[in-house]
C-alpha cells in the first residue's frame, strides 16, 4: 500500500504539494442512494417545498464547486464540468454525480461531495413526510486521469 501523502514526516496533517504534477484531464463519478418509502416517493411531485430532485441537483453541483471549503486539505479546483442526475427507483432515489477538470489533482472528492450533499438535500426536502428516510451507498463509481490511472468500481450483479 502506498504511503499516505497528507502527513509530514512528523505525522502532522498537510496539504499535498501538486505544483510539479502535470495537468491532465480528470473525471470522477460518484453515487448516493436515498431510501424512501414508496408512499413518500409518490408524493414527490406534490412536495410543498418544491421539486426535491431539482433542488438536490443544484445543491450537488454547488457542493462540488465548494468541496475545498468543506473538506480540510482538499485543493480548490477549477471545475470544467459538474452535473448531478437523480433517478426515482422502487425504493428510493439514486443520485449520480459527474465532475471534470483539467489539472494536477483529481476530482473524486468533488464528485463524492456532490452526491452526498444532493442526498442530504433530498432528505431535507422530504423529512416532513417521513423522518425514517435513510442515505446509503455513497461511493466512487469511477475516476480517470492522473498518475494512478483509471478506476472503475466493480458492481455486484443485480437480479
Amino acid at each position: 500500500m502506498k504511503k499516505p501523502s497528507h502527513f509530514d514526516p512528523a505525522g502532522g496533517a498537510r496539504m499535498v504539494d501538486v505544483s510539479r504534477k502535470p495537468d491532465t484531464v480528470r473525471t470522477a463519478r460518484a453515487q448516493a442512494f436515498v431510501r424512501i418509502a414508496p408512499a413518500v416517493l409518490e408524493q414527490l411531485p406534490d412536495n410543498p417545498k418544491g421539486n426535491p430532485l431539482e433542488v438536490a441537483r443544484i445543491a450537488g453541483i454547488s457542493a462540488a464547486k465548494r468541496t475545498s471549503e468543506l473538506i480540510p486539505l482538499c485543493h480548490p479546483l477549477m471545475l470544467t464540468h459538474a452535473d448531478v442526475e437523480t433517478r426515482v427507483e422502487a425504493d428510493g432515489v439514486r443520485i449520480v454525480s459527474t465532475v471534470s477538470t483539467i489539472g494536477p489533482t483529481g476530482v473524486e472528492m468533488e464528485a463524492l461531495t456532490a452526491a452526498a450533499v444532493a442526498a442530504l438535500t433530498v432528505y431535507d426536502m422530504t423529512k416532513a413526510l417521513d423522518q425514517s428516510i435513510e442515505i446509503h451507498d455513497v461511493w466512487l463509481l469511477e475516476k480517470t486521469g492522473g498518475k494512478s490511472g483509471d478506476y472503475r468500481r466493480a458492481m455486484p450483479e443485480t437480479k
